[in-house]
């Protein structure tokens, strides 16, 4: 929905901290980064006319930011979750970053040696005909919903501005295929549209995927999408809408044509007026006949081919105040959806293994997600009992820092939790 050219806008320093140095350290870190705030960031620090300094140690963290040495000091830049799990304080940029979140900007946070050092906004822009896509998305009777790796104000603001009812905020990259599962467990067939490689399991996991041909990763968006739209807008969606609904419209025109035809022909053929009337069809007129239903078909079909898509018509976006849901918000969803599903377990048959219900159930320490424990991604055992994760992202951020997510007993495993 944003334009994906995202511009630097505000950078405030922490005590201790001169912002061209804090811009100039930040801008360093992320100069190996390929994520578009991180471009912005650099950008910004060019028209400054800071220069670059020396860097080492680059290395990325999904969906959390970047960590670098700058000139010999260890430089943290991204999520208030990442400066968390390098256990540094962020209370002090916390009310900064949400002021930026209000006015729909995306605060950056940055720590130095271990210290808080300040928040860096970035605006991204709406495109402009991202308002009459959701409008139109929602006269053709869709709910949309946006999902995002950003903090929650931050997408509350973007969504209100555009219309969206429902927001997914703070996933990480790897589990936004597990919010997709999570709103078709509510009943929903669901369509994802996305940009680059971090969509990829998203669109794979979706009813339909529909590919953004304009972003970082494309080409594995592709792959994994059932439809590419190359006009990088979300106009692209409401076309092929439209046009899959003008194909199955067709097709049921193609449909009536045919059944009729034969309905009426092979009655005829076969002799029905025979006993009325003593009339007999030649099976020249069989043959004209079938030759005419083929062509009907035909000729309909060859409709599609002068088929254009009207432009949207002018929209602003309605008043709304969107739902959002947080990383924080999500544990209580998951739980309801599991019990729902353990409620309608069917009995195993004879022999058969039963399946995991929600007290068979553990908790990604981490993300908060339920896991079969038969099946986590990884197990990790404890003094404290055993944890099991969804992903080795998950994992590491436990291992780095274990006291964080060191949670009670009902967040273990249940027959470890009944052993202890």
């Amino acid at each position: 929905m944003t334009a994906g050219k995202p511009v630097l806008t505000d950078v405030h320093t922490a005590d201790g901290f001169q912002d061209e140095e804090l811009l100039a350290l930040v801008a360093t870190a992320e100069a190996d980064s390929e994520h578009p705030l991180a471009g912005a960031i650099v950008a910004g620090a060019r028209e400054r006319g800071l220069t670059p300094l020396a860097a080492s140690g680059f290395d990325s963290v999904t969906g959390k930011g970047v960590k670098a040495t700058v000139d010999g000091h260890t430089v943290l830049v991204g999520t208030a979750r990442l400066l968390a799990d390098g256990d540094i304080d962020t209370g002090a940029l916390t009310e900064v970053a949400a002021g930026f979140s209000a006015e729909r900007r995306t605060p950056v946070l940055a720590a130095v040696d271990r210290r808080p050092a300040g928040v860096l906004a970035v605006a991204d822009t709406i495109k402009d005909d991202s308002v009459q896509a959701i409008a139109a998305l929602h006269r053709l009777g869709l709910q949309t919903v946006i999902i995002t790796g950003d903090n929650a104000h931050t997408a509350a603001a973007i969504a209100a501005q555009v219309g969206v009812r429902r927001v997914l905020a703070e996933v990480l990259p790897e589990h936004k295929a597990d919010e997709i599962r999570r709103l078709q467990a509510e009943g929903r067939t669901v369509g994802m549209v996305g940009d680059g490689i971090n969509d990829a399991p998203a669109l794979a996991a979706a009813d339909v995927g529909l590919a953004i041909g304009t972003g970082t990763g494309t080409d594995v968006a592709m792959e994994a999408a059932d439809i590419t739209l190359f006009s990088g807008s979300l106009t692209g969606v409401v076309t092929a809408i439209r046009l899959s609904h003008a194909t199955m419209r067709n097709i049921r025109q193609n449909l009536f044509f045919a059944l009729i035809c034969n309905a009426v022909g092979v009655p005829l053929a076969a002799g029905a007026l025979y006993p009325l009337w003593g009339i007999r069809l030649s099976p020249i007129i069989a043959a004209a006949a079938m030759a005419l239903s083929s062509l009907s078909v035909v000729t309909d079909a060859s409709r599609l081919r002068r088929w254009h898509t009207s432009p949207l018509p002018a929209a602003t976006a309605q008043p709304v105040e969107p739902r959002v849901e947080s990383a924080a918000d999500r544990t209580p969803a998951l739980t309801a959806t599991a019990a729902h599903e353990h409620h309608h377990q069917p009995e195993p048959a004879v022999g058969e293994e039963p399946q995991p219900g929600i007290e068979d159930r553990a908790v990604d320490p981490v993300c908060g997600m339920h896991l079969n424990p038969s099946t986590a991604t990884e197990r990790h055992d404890t003094d404290n009992g055993s944890y099991f994760f969804c992903s080795a992202q998950c994992a590491a951020a436990f291992d780095a820092h274990p006291d964080h997510y060191l949670a009670p007993a009902g967040n273990r495993a249940p027959e470890e939790n009944e052993s202890r």
